[in-house]
């Protein structure tokens, strides 16, 4: 380990990184033409041939040496490790040294693990370590591809971080794979809830960490408060040169080398807000946000305020402003109520609460707290707040102890942070779709690698109903189906209300569901994993990184596989792929059907007037033609990618103006 630390200090390379501390170069503001032209020629660049044609080409290199190191014993493997690792101190992780240091890594797999890395997976880590976004499909082994990159740039002596989605997969990757990385003589680190700094250090310490976005990013954050409220990597070396002592060791040193699992998620669907370490301020009268609230059930939606379903942003209108100092006036409000601004800055919030965050979709409430839901994986967000008093009115609304408003110390965006590594790459899939926005933000060009097996997916089709009667009746009727035919039902939904509504449907026509959202899961493994047995149907939301493989049982797989129904189409087609990802894995059978229907949020927040021509033209029937349906759901998610593509886009800009301008954070490095 000694060696090793000296080495992750010195003057030696991370692939094309000149020394242990530098970092990319953060970009000044970005002009939003620029990030257009990019965008499109990113999504361009990812439909032609040579960027597989050369990983194909690497991964044969790789594939040649087999032979050779099969034969070679536990010892003689060992001394070629030892002899490749003085080579990558020296030279870095070269294009050059990748077959041979892959051809290793997948015979130390095989050794250690008794898995032999199929050549789609060699490919897989070839795309990694070439700073790319390798696309693999559902089951197509990235645990074990991100194991083996990250196994050939640990041996450099630079830090590598494996960034999953949650701590689960976090701890479960890292176990399975420590015997992998001891036998090539390297360190495994896993951050877990609770830590301390020290043993947070200690995890970030090692050669290669296991962690979550969110706890990278927040460590980050944490470090720079301490270090004079975020000092730039060049000011820290003024002050190493000035002989001036750091607050305390930093708990995340190195940012040389980031494999992120569900990139897209994690550097496209969670990027839209950015992470904020807050602390406590002054405890606010709670009769404040009640009275707000009183207020705020008191003006007329289109009369008195708009409401930007869209934006989730709430304006008021000239006649609400005068209905609000009248009702001032009128209840002899004192206080901020005296203050305009503060006045209609507390009633928006109170009119967002209670028009636009809704329990069971948004947040739910446990043991007494508003928890937040997370849209994209459907799990709390554990100590996770709202801020300028939403949070507060929210929990007002609910009838639960109120907490203290907090005021923000720190902020990053994730676009900010992982442009900081030396070297980043990803997994995913379901990535082409963003190709452009990766290599526009972030310069991660996205490359498709093929599946091991043939695929077995079988797409029933869409329907999309004009009620919620007739959908669930068609559904229960699905299910029916299936059941008898001896396979296995996995029903996706958006929120807590809809997966619980779907469970009760079913229950009332017999049909017993087991059912995992935001309440129910702490079983969420075990859940999952029985979700291919016979007749089980099992209703989740946002199936999205849930990273479980649901097992079929052999009755299962003989009767057709796993059936897959989509509820609810999501504000990005490529969530709908994910949960479509969850059948036909491996080379198994599966099916995959979407049963919508036209009232839903997305087509409420994105489609009215298109949703309200079709039903004019449909009249009386239960059911839209399929064409039309086809046509409503992508007019739908277009227009919601386009307006999250567009708050991405401006909180890159805005962020980047704020590094400019906060003096805790350098410009270019």
């Amino acid at each position: 380990m000694s060696e090793q630390r000296v080495a992750r200090h010195g003057p030696l390379p991370l692939l094309h990184a000149a020394r242990s501390g530098v970092r990319r170069s953060e970009p000044g503001i970005p002009r939003r033409v620029d990030l257009w032209l990019s965008a499109r020629w990113g999504a361009a660049a990812q439909r032609l041939p040579w960027r597989l044609m050369r990983i194909r080409a690497s991964a044969a290199r790789v594939l040649q040496r087999e032979g050779r190191v099969a034969v070679l014993d536990d010892a003689a493997l060992k001394s070629e490790v030892a002899e490749l690792r003085h080579t990558l101190h020296r030279h870095g992780l070269a294009a050059a040294h990748i077959p041979a240091a892959l051809a290793l890594a997948r015979e130390a797999a095989r050794r250690s693990l008794g898995l032999h890395a199929y050549p789609v997976q060699v490919m897989g880590a070839v795309a990694l370590l070439n700073g790319m976004v390798a696309e693999m499909a559902t089951g197509e082994g990235k645990t074990l591809t991100a194991g083996l990159a990250a196994a050939c740039a640990a041996l450099t002596g630079r830090a590598v971080h494996v960034v999953t989605v949650n701590d689960y997969l976090a701890e479960r990757d890292a176990g399975l794979l420590q015997p992998l990385f001891e036998l090539l003589g390297l360190e495994v680190g896993v951050t877990r809830p609770g830590q301390t700094p020290a043993q947070r250090r200690a995890a970030y310490a090692c050669d290669i960490t296991y962690c979550t976005n969110k706890d990278l990013v927040f460590d980050h954050l944490r470090d720079r408060i301490a270090d004079g409220m975020g000092a730039s990597p060049r000011r820290s070396r003024v002050r190493a040169l000035l002989g001036r002592e750091r607050a305390r060791p930093a708990v995340v040193e190195d940012l040389a080398f980031a494999i992120v699992d569900e990139a897209d998620s994690v550097l496209i669907d969670e990027a839209r807000t950015p992470l904020i370490i807050s602390s406590e301020r002054d405890r606010v009268d709670p009769a404040l946000y009640h009275e707000a609230l009183r207020l705020a059930r008191l003006l007329v939606s289109d009369e008195h305020c708009l409401l930007d379903l869209q934006r989730r942003q709430v304006q008021l209108t000239t006649a609400g402003r005068d209905r609000l100092a009248a009702l001032r006036a009128e209840l002899g409000l004192t206080g901020l109520w005296a203050s305009e601004r503060a006045r209609e800055q507390l009633c928006c919030q109170a009119l967002s609460a209670l028009h636009l965050f809704m329990r069971d979709r948004d947040y739910i409430v446990r043991d007494g707290k508003v928890q937040i839901v997370d849209e994209y994986t459907g799990r709390v967000l554990a100590d996770r707040s709202w801020e300028r008093g939403l949070h507060q009115i929210v929990e007002a609304k609910e009838q639960v102890e109120l907490t203290p408003n907090r005021e923000a110390v720190a902020r990053m965006t994730y676009q900010r942070f992982f442009t900081r590594y030396a070297l980043l790459a990803g997994m995913s899939g379901t990535a082409r779709e963003v190709a452009g926005e990766l290599w526009a933000i972030y310069g991660l060009p996205v490359v498709t690698i093929p599946t091991h097996r043939p695929l077995r997916r079988r797409q029933v089709g869409r329907r999309v109903f004009t009620s919620d009667a007739a959908r669930w009746q068609a559904l229960a009727e699905r299910c029916a189906e299936l059941q008898g035919a001896s396979r296995a039902v996995l029903i996706g939904t958006r929120s807590v209300r809809t997966s619980e509504v779907i469970a009760a449907h079913l229950a009332d026509v017999g049909i017993e569901a087991v059912v995992l959202n935001a309440k129910q899961d702490a079983d969420e493994a075990a859940v999952i994993a029985q979700a291919g047995q016979p007749g089980r149907v099992t209703v989740a939301t946002n199936m999205a990184g849930r990273g479980t493989d649901i097992q079929l049982a052999e009755r299962v797989r003989d009767a057709g596989g796993l059936h897959v129904v989509l509820t609810e189409f999501h504000e990005s087609a490529r969530i709908d792929r994910q949960l479509f990802g969850r059948c036909a894995r491996q080379g198994d059978p599966g099916s995959c059907e979407a049963i919508a229907c036209v009232h839903d949020d997305l087509f409420a927040r994105f489609a009215v007037p298109l949703r309200d021509w079709v039903l004019r033209m449909v009249r009386s029937r239960s059911v839209l033609p399929r064409p039309m349906a086809a046509v409503l759901a992508r007019w739908a998610q277009g227009r919601a990618e386009s307006a999250h593509a567009r708050v991405r886009m401006d909180t890159v800009q805005q962020d980047a103006r704020l590094a400019r301008m906060m003096s805790f954070t350098g410009r270019k490095e």
